[in-house]
């Protein structure tokens, strides 16, 4: 793997087959967000925006946990400047979670221990794909520190799960077993402990072999039906088409299917 950034917080590496791997890196915090550990997330998704050679993107957190979401601890030391601190923060935030479901590649968290908070519960809701440790856990926990869901989830939770099952998890906040967070829809598969880096690596490396542009564009358009209507999308879906049928991978899909191969995609 190349190393593309290694700022302390955040570590962003990228393989030859274009898997790009994004770990979380404050363990001694239970990747707790801080500003600071946000922004550098943040500048590190920016990264994978520009790297044309990325086909995937896996998420995963560093030490016993994904993201416990907010840094509690941090946040109680802000005293008078508390509202400030958590602006700020929350800004971050959702500039990050943005930033992930506007990459042209697909995302895949890879969950393990705590998913908590707006920062590790949010960024499971604003992936593309859940792979979840069996002994993975997920909690909103925002009110039960006074606040309320943050990171876009209070529309992507609702999108995913439907908006009574949404309303439960968001108001009672239970702690979630990656079987019943199967369950509900949140998650897209749950693995063994030991195979959960195997299980994801292997959905990006499938994703990969992909034709590019054709997935990009399909989970551009996912992620713009959140906000839109039947009738605005359908040109949409129309002009996407329209276009990727000018490309060489569009061709050679078809020709695969007459030729009864397995296409070879260049991304062109």
């Amino acid at each position: 793997m190349t190393t593309l950034i290694d700022s302390g917080f955040a570590l962003l590496d990228l393989d030859s087959d274009g898997i790009a791997w994004l770990r979380l890196n404050r363990p001694e915090a239970a990747n707790g967000m801080s500003v600071e550990f946000l922004q550098a997330v943040h500048a590190a998704i920016m990264r994978c925006h520009v790297e044309t050679a990325i086909r995937a993107v896996v998420l995963t957190g560093e030490g016993k946990n994904f993201c416990a979401g907010g840094d509690v601890r941090t946040f109680a030391a802000q005293g008078a400047n508390l509202p400030d601190y958590i602006r700020e923060a929350t800004a971050w935030l959702q500039t990050t979670a943005s930033a992930l479901t506007q990459l042209r590649p697909p995302v895949i968290a890879a969950v393990h221990g705590f998913a908590a908070g707006g920062g590790g519960f949010g960024l499971v809701c604003a992936a593309d794909f859940v792979i979840a440790a069996e002994s993975a856990r997920f909690m909103p926990a925002a009110v039960n520190v006074g606040m309320v869901p943050d990171a876009g989830s209070t529309v992507t939770l609702t999108q995913i799960v439907g908006l009574r099952k949404a309303m439960q998890i968001f108001v009672t906040n239970p702690t979630l077993t990656a079987a019943e967070a199967l369950e509900v829809g949140l998650l897209t598969k749950v693995v063994p402990d030991d195979a959960l880096l195997a299980e994801a690596f292997g959905l990006a490396h499938a994703i990969a072999a992909g034709a590019p542009a054709a997935i990009a564009e399909t989970k551009r358009l996912v992620w713009r039906g959140l906000g839109s209507t039947l009738d605005a999308q359908l040109p949409e879906e129309a002009r996407a088409q329209s276009e990727l049928a000018r490309t060489a991978d569009a061709h050679e899909g078809l020709a695969a299917v007459l030729e009864r191969r397995k296409p070879i995609f260049t991304g062109k």
